[in-house]
């Protein structure tokens, strides 16, 4: 593909989003299946599945926080990159990738170590019971000695989309997809190694994928090569990657501070039973938002690199299409699982009394779910534009401001118990969504269309 071909400010702007978000949207669904197909096999592991699924929902959380320091480095470098592209400043984009990856680099190495050095206690914090830290233990330590490979492929692939090249990121992630559904039941139950098969099929996956990732961003076909010379520490664009990484490192955080909170609150109200529900929950979850996910990494590129060629009549296009398709990509999945709870649950786990206590849990959980279209669109929209201090801001207001309080608040009032802990999503997600797309449209919709007038005059002054 030439890079005239990746030349955002070309060709229909929704077309160009389709184009990228088409293939991501694809890779996320594959990406969220084989996580989703490790949780339904160990669901369904004979005697112990219910408490099995349980310890491998209590290292959610310390999954999550790996995944945060994979955002601050790959999303918070991939809209600097687009930028730069859009400027035609090539050499300015490959040092932006190549800090990106030292970063990815040094985070691994920190993660790794702490991870096994504080396993157990780290466990315990996140709502492991004695029944189930075996099984959370055994998952983590597994997993962490994959890092590496799962920092990499996730943060290195957005440099491959924002270079236009969605079909191939897609590929990247599907061969890994692929290869861990095919070694879950072989290693969980042809060689009976339990939550450590499944663990141990995601590691090898994820080292055949930032394999893939490497191999192409190190070969001829990139626009932008990923070079040693280029990773040599720049502190000026390591402070701008953490700054707009701010955001989504910081929503992950949140995210993973929330469910410990709702770990450790469930427990104390309901117990293991409950845990186990809220995993369910946080993998049907995923599922829902996995197009928009797609989506709105599809765009970003494109919404970045005309942001950066000034063409802000086309920046708007595409916000306006995002904010759209983005609504409608949630309220699909929203209606069917609010229909039929009990079949979406039964996919991960088949004990009665879980699906059961399951169904309410699902519906409150999810009663406003939809409205989280408008916090992903303001969120993706605001670090397109490389304005991190409003995405931080909104990050913060959802989780922390907002589903940390509540967690703590609701359980207690009118003997709400467990409920009150589901209740809090849908609480923070009609007033988080509603006030940060609204902000959007408020602030910086004004200033894109000012902008876009003021250049049109400057070119009439020109002519």
């Amino acid at each position: 593909m030439t890079d005239n071909n990746n030349d955002f400010t070309k060709g229909s702007v929704s077309g160009n989003i389709i184009r990228i978000a088409l293939p991501l949207t694809i890779a996320q669904i594959v990406n969220v299946l084989y996580n989703v197909v490790d949780r339904a096999f160990i669901g369904h592991i004979p005697e112990v599945g219910t408490a099995a699924l349980t310890g491998v929902g209590v290292s959610f959380p310390a999954i999550s926080l790996i995944i945060a320091f994979t955002n601050l480095c790959g999303m918070g470098g991939s809209p600097l990159f687009s930028i730069e592209r859009g400027r035609n400043d090539k050499a300015k984009a490959s040092k932006i990738m190549g800090n990106a990856c030292t970063c990815l680099l040094f985070f691994t190495v920190l993660l790794t170590v702490a991870g096994y050095i504080f396993t157990e206690p780290l466990l315990y914090l996140l709502g492991a019971s004695d029944d189930t830290i075996v099984y959370a233990a055994d998952y983590l330590r597994v997993y962490l000695s994959g890092t590496l490979f799962a920092m990499l492929s996730t943060g290195l692939n957005v440099f491959i989309n924002a270079q236009g090249f969605g079909g191939r990121g897609m590929l990247t992630v599907l061969a890994g997809a692929v290869c861990n559904i095919i070694l879950d039941p072989i290693f969980i139950f042809v060689f009976n190694m339990g939550v450590k098969g499944a663990a141990l099929a995601t590691v090898l996956s994820q080292m055949l994928s930032s394999g893939l990732v490497l191999s192409f961003l190190c070969g001829k076909k990139a626009l932008i090569n990923l070079k040693l010379s280029d990773m040599k520490p720049d502190f000026h664009i390591i402070g701008k990657i953490m700054a707009v990484g701010l955001s989504p490192f910081v929503m992950s955080v949140t995210t993973a501070a929330s469910q410990i909170l709702c770990n450790a609150t469930l427990q104390r109200y309901g117990g293991d039973l409950y845990v186990g529900i809220m995993t369910v929950i946080i993998s049907l979850r995923e599922i829902m938002l996995l197009a928009g996910g797609g989506l709105t990494q599809g765009a970003s590129p494109v919404i970045s690199y005309n942001y950066g060629a000034e063409r802000y009549d086309r920046t708007k296009t595409g916000i306006l299409f995002v904010a759209k398709l983005n609504f409608l990509s949630l309220f699909v999945p929203y209606v069917l699982l609010m229909l039929f709870p009990g079949f979406f649950i039964s996919i991960f786990n088949d004990d009665p009394a879980l699906i059961e206590a399951g169904k309410v849990c699902v519906r409150i959980f999810f009663l406003t779910h939809f409205s989280m279209s408008f916090q992903s669109t303001g969120q993706s929209c605001f670090l397109a534009l490389g304005k991190s201090k409003q995405a931080i801001f909104f990050s913060l207001l959802r989780k922390a401001l907002l589903v940390m309080p509540l967690v703590i608040i609701l359980p207690r009032l009118f003997g709400l118990g467990v409920y009150g802990v589901f209740l809090s999503e849908p609480v923070s997600d009609i007033i988080g969504g509603t006030a940060c797309f609204a902000t959007f449209m408020l602030r910086v919709w004004p200033e894109l269309t000012e902008k876009e007038k003021l250049k049109a005059s400057l070119e009439e002054k020109h002519e």
